[in-house]
């Protein structure tokens, strides 16, 4: 009788086993480092670590600016090969985006593989990207550029003239015009001399300095000024389906402006969203949903006491608010492909709701005229100073954040469906 070989069923029993791990049940942030992939332990939700193979710090998009093409998310990430370049995010007010080794990069959401888009030596900005055309934007300096991340293809787009020096910030729906806001030298300066927006904001605002919306048509490289204000113009978004709509807000003391408004790029036909209705209300942080027919925002009547997110269809003007609770307040909050789901990215006893427990990714769905909140990851270690900024991934399943309980900046995603371990 010949031997059994048991080597092969000995190495199926380990693999099965290795494949069998669950991730461990930890509580987020308390560890340095975490691991790739856990259980938050008061929420039971599953988070992974999306740039566990990157070193330095790496910052997801601004919650409004879409980062998807498919099912790779573009990010950006400042190695670790100039250290004194990369900052400490559990400390830093601010995040230094002039910084030289800051690359935009790309991440399967399905398999994590990573790609580098970017190699300049330049300092560069810009999270702007195409769904339409699959083409990402970038600008260094007066020099914007296309990338294709298909191929890597850069081209150069559009150079700012001298008299009109500029940043563009949005693309619209088909991939045709790229727009953003035109600051003056003064106000330039002000930045310049009080880099904390607690110093700048209220100086901004009141110096009223004029400021102008532009378009760049990508193909021709014309350069259109469709409206200027001596207003603070800022947020400025393109609708997710209208070509020609292009919001933006006025920016300040969200209780001493009107905060956003709508300009279609051809007529020049602005729009209020929204009318103040009672003393000291405010709202802001506002985005298109996906299907375009509706602009969410953040909405408190009145400021830090009653809190809502607010909705107000485009075609009709007709509107609808969800109201919330004092600690389900959010620096952000976004939406899902269906607007039928919506996410918050919470906010520490400091912001203007003083919420005494509101450090929480929340996941939250309409019931009636209130949201009904769940919450998905505890954020009590993580510095708010840098903004979560929430995303829902194209198939809905789960929710991207950004956070800085690991010291460095990483990208993570949670699980929308709660995990049975």
């Amino acid at each position: 009788m010949r031997p059994l070989n048991i080597f092969p069923i000995f190495l199926l029993i380990l693999v099965s086993a290795c494949h069998s791990q669950k991730p461990p049940v930890i509580e987020t942030g308390s560890v340095t480092p975490m691991p790739n992939e856990w259980i938050d332990k008061d929420t039971h939700h599953k988070v992974v670590k999306l740039t566990s193979q990157m070193d330095g710090n790496s910052l997801s998009f601004y919650f409004h600016n879409n980062p998807f093409i498919g099912t790779d998310m573009v990010f950006y990430n400042s190695s670790k090969q100039n250290p004194d370049e990369v900052t400490d995010m559990k400390k830093e007010e601010t995040y230094n985006s002039n910084i030289k080794n800051k690359q935009l990069y790309s991440i399967n959401i399905n398999t994590k593989e990573i790609n580098q888009l970017t190699f300049c030596s330049s300092p560069m900005n810009g999270e702007i990207v195409s769904e339409k055309t699959k083409t990402v934007f970038y600008q260094i300096n007066d020099s914007i550029f296309s990338l294709q991340p298909a191929t890597k293809k850069v081209k150069l787009v559009y150079v700012f003239p001298e008299d009109f020096k500029a940043s563009i910030t949005t693309v619209n729906a088909d991939g045709t015009l790229l727009a953003g806001s035109r600051a003056t030298e003064e106000e330039n300066k002000i930045l310049k001399n009080n880099p904390n927006k607690s110093d700048f904001f209220n100086l901004i605002y009141e110096a009223k300095l004029p400021k102008t919306l532009f378009t760049i048509n990508i193909q021709t490289g014309q350069l259109n000024k469709i409206f200027t204000d001596n207003a603070w113009l800022n947020h400025v978004q393109f609708s997710s389906v209208n070509p020609n709509l292009l919001m933006f807000c006025h920016e300040g003391p969200w209780h001493k402006v009107d905060r956003v408004w709508t300009i279609d790029v051809n007529t020049k036909q602005v729009t209020q969203i929204h009318h103040r209705t009672i003393d000291q209300e405010i709202w802001g942080h506002e985005w298109f949903g996906k299907s375009g027919k509706t602009i969410w925002f953040d909405l408190q009547q009145p400021r830090g006491e009653l809190f809502f997110v607010g909705g107000y269809n485009v075609a009709s003007g007709k509107e609808i608010k969800y109201s919330l609770e004092r600690n389900e307040w959010s620096v952000h909050y976004n939406s899902n492909s269906t607007e039928t789901l919506f996410a918050g990215d919470g906010g520490d006893p400091g912001a203007v709701a003083k919420a005494p427990d509101g450090q929480w990714i929340y996941l939250f769905t309409p019931d009636g005229d209130r949201f009904k909140s769940e919450r998905l990851v505890n954020m009590k270690h993580h510095n708010y100073k840098l903004e979560p900024n929430v995303h829902f991934t194209p198939d809905d399943k789960w929710i991207i954040f950004r956070a800085n309980f690991e010291g460095q900046s990483n990208i993570y995603a949670v699980e929308i469906e709660k995990s049975s371990n």
